[in-house]
């Protein structure tokens, strides 16, 4: 009998959706309480998840939903580098 893979399900943090974790970007915060972004989704420490629409960025820059979810202040430079990858997607 074949092995069958699980397909793992995140919520986005500003729309509150579950998705794929193909569909969404994590952003991770790492041991040394630094912020970064996950593009592989393996990096050890607390992770957040973000849609690849500028609606869902446009919702988490105003509340503040990264800073809610990791549980640390979110540099602006994490935002910005946020808003181009966002870029590309739109």
């Amino acid at each position: 009998m074949p092995k069958v893979k699980k397909k793992f399900a995140r919520v986005c943090t500003a729309c509150r959706q579950m998705k794929s974790k193909q569909e969404l970007l994590r952003i991770v915060r790492t041991p040394e309480k630094t912020v970064e972004i996950d593009y592989t989704g393996k990096k050890p420490g607390r992770g957040a998840y973000v849609c690849l629409n500028s609606e869902c960025l446009k919702n988490v820059v105003k509340n503040k939903r990264l800073d809610k979810a990791l549980k640390i202040r979110v540099d602006d430079k994490v935002y910005e580098e946020l808003a181009n990858i966002v870029e590309r997607y739109d």
